[in-house]
């Protein structure tokens, strides 16, 4: 079988306007995410799986992320194979925070990644 490379980007050249997919689970989106980020945790990402198509044909490609990539691979491959423009975040949140981009928490306290 022949996999052709999986699409990604550093978190660096994610455009300020690109659409965020998060597939974190909701304790890890708490504790700090994309401000307007999209989030569809992977355990409910195929019965959430027309909001996510939705979001994708109005605002174009997305950027798929978790905490280091994993989680965000393997949803990025499964959007890729059908037939949706998505690459994967390298490095995830905690590239994202290591490149200095803005996070928010949904109650003000500091954003972090858990």
């Amino acid at each position: 079988m022949n996999f052709s490379p999986l699409p990604s980007v550093d978190a660096a050249s994610v455009p300020a306007d690109g659409l965020v997919l998060d597939v974190r689970e909701d304790d890890e989106w708490a504790a700090g995410h994309v401000e307007g980020a999209l989030h569809v945790p992977m355990s409910d990402f195929v019965a959430r799986f027309g909001e996510v198509t939705e979001a994708v044909a109005e605002r174009g490609r997305a950027y798929v992320m978790c905490r280091v990539g994993g989680r965000s691979a393997q949803v990025t491959q499964y959007l890729v194979q059908q037939g949706f423009d998505a690459v994967n975040v390298d490095g995830g949140m905690l590239a994202w925070d290591g490149a200095g981009r803005p996070m928010v928490t949904g109650n003000g306290s500091p954003a972090f990644v858990l």
